[in-house]
């Protein structure tokens, strides 16, 4: 008989949130939902899941991270994959160092959040790029990098980079993946 696989999604977006349940629930996992940080602690006080599916920015402008760190303090052993519409190498570096094993830009689909369940412990075989950054991606980076920093505040983050906010807003949203 298999053991259950108890798995916990902290996703702000409720539509996407039950769709990526029930994909997970139909692979046999049981799957616990949360939007909010708040949620997250209140389900820790009866439940240690073994999986987590985390997306960086949430309601209100919490960061996904803050969540990361919250699961690794509660269970080191928690294999945690952040999903993002928001990818970067800062907040990638950020979710692997506070207990994030794998982070996926979206779109990303159940096979390949469990596939990243599976690479937890990383691959010294995966090829390296022969394109070099262009301006554009740095740039791309360096938001991000100082969005993280700020916590999503988008006012914050335009004063800090000595930009307008609607300059901001605009890259944003010329760059979003979703």
């Amino acid at each position: 008989m298999e053991t259950e696989r108890l798995l916990l999604l902290v996703e702000d977006d409720a539509a996407f949130a039950r769709t990526l349940a029930r994909s997970f629930e139909r692979r046999g996992y049981t799957v616990l939902v949360a939007s909010t940080i708040e949620e997250v602690t209140k389900l820790l006080e009866t439940q240690t899941p073994e999986y987590a599916v985390v997306d960086l920015k949430l309601a209100g402008g919490a960061s996904g991270l803050a969540c990361v760190q919250k699961l690794h303090a509660h269970d080191e052993e928690m294999l945690i994959v952040v999903l993002t519409g928001f990818a970067s190498i800062a907040t990638a570096v950020e979710a692997i160092k506070l207990g994030a094993c794998h982070y996926l830009a979206k779109p990303s689909n159940t096979d390949d959040i469990e596939a990243a369940f599976g690479r937890a412990e990383g691959d010294v075989d995966v090829g390296l790029t022969e394109r070099p950054t262009s301006i554009k991606t740095l740039e791309w980076e360096r938001i991000h990098e100082t969005l993280a920093e700020t916590g999503f505040n988008i006012s914050e983050t335009a004063r800090r980079l000595g930009m307008h906010r609607r300059t901001l807003a605009r890259k944003l949203g010329k760059q979003r993946v979703k």
